[in-house]
């Protein structure tokens, strides 16, 4: 018998100034006990402060980096992250649909937290044909459901109907982070899924800059949680408890002149070793 690490594949952008993206994943993956592979979509140039540039890495680099770790480490979930070309989107969705077997969480990057906008406007339709349906669950934020379900978004109503259209992508779930959208004290999710669960996910609002990588973290750790043998309704919500509790504890803490990160590692877990396999 041979003990296997929970593990999560991150296919993501890498953030030179290490909030979000690539560094924000294996930051939280690390931090929730599993074990982190990535492949890189893109190298930002970027810091608290926002984005200057970007530089994309070959589809066929992505692509054979995702085949490496899958065909060798095979991953019991994978988190996706930035796909900024069409280009890429076919490739990678190409490329997943050789692991049926491996759900997929897709935070759909499109407008960074600073504003940045950080996809090309002709990905946007490749995503939704070519890559929602391979997911289990797609995330987005306002601004990216605002895009994706091509309404307005003002208050609880419209999140839910929004949610709906995304949904009828043929992704199996989704979670619409709704952030600070009605004001006060509070911030709310929403998690809708194709059985019809619809599930409001709330939490107290931190003043605080330090969001930086916030999405990130919330997919990543949704996809950990996965990996450690929770059903998907369950991962979300011990995700949103864990992204909160990382904002919390990082709200007061001055990284950058800008937007900072969150405290990724403030209830760090050993790394798990409870998957047993037959093997010699």
């Amino acid at each position: 018998m041979i003990v296997k690490y929970p593990s999560v594949l991150t296919i993501a952008g890498s953030d030179s100034g290490g909030g979000a993206g690539i560094q924000a994943d294996i930051k939280t993956i690390s931090a929730l006990g599993c074990f982190a592979a990535s492949a890189i979509t893109a190298v930002t140039v970027q810091n608290t402060l926002g984005v200057t540039n970007i530089h994309s890495i070959p589809a066929e680099i992505v692509r054979d980096q995702i085949k490496a770790v899958m065909e060798d480490i095979a991953p019991d979930v994978i988190k996706l992250g930035m796909v900024h070309t069409k280009e890429l989107a076919i490739i990678v969705a190409e490329t997943l649909r050789h692991y049926p077997e491996v759900p997929v969480i897709f935070d759909p990057v499109m407008v960074a937290a600073s504003g940045d906008v950080l996809i090309e406007e002709e990905t946007i339709a490749v995503l939704k044909h070519h890559l929602f349906p391979l997911m289990a669950v797609v995330t987005p934020n306002l601004h990216e459901a605002t895009i994706l379900s091509e309404m307005a978004i003002r208050n609880e109503t419209d999140m839910k109907i929004a949610a709906q259209r995304i949904l009828k992508t043929t992704c199996q779930a989704v979670l619409l982070k709704g952030g600070h959208l009605k004001g006060g004290n509070k911030v709310y999710d929403l998690y809708v899924d194709q059985i019809g669960t619809e599930v409001i996910l709330e939490a107290g609002y931190v003043e605080t800059p330090n969001v930086h990588g916030t999405g990130c973290t919330l997919s990543a750790a949704i996809a950990a949680f996965r990996a450690l043998n929770y059903t998907l309704d369950v991962a979300v919500k011990l995700a949103h408890t864990y992204t909160n509790g990382a904002i919390k504890q990082g709200a007061d803490v001055k990284t950058g002149k800008g937007k900072g990160p969150l405290n990724h590692f403030y209830d760090p877990q050993k790394l798990t070793k409870n998957r047993i396999e037959p093997g010699s």
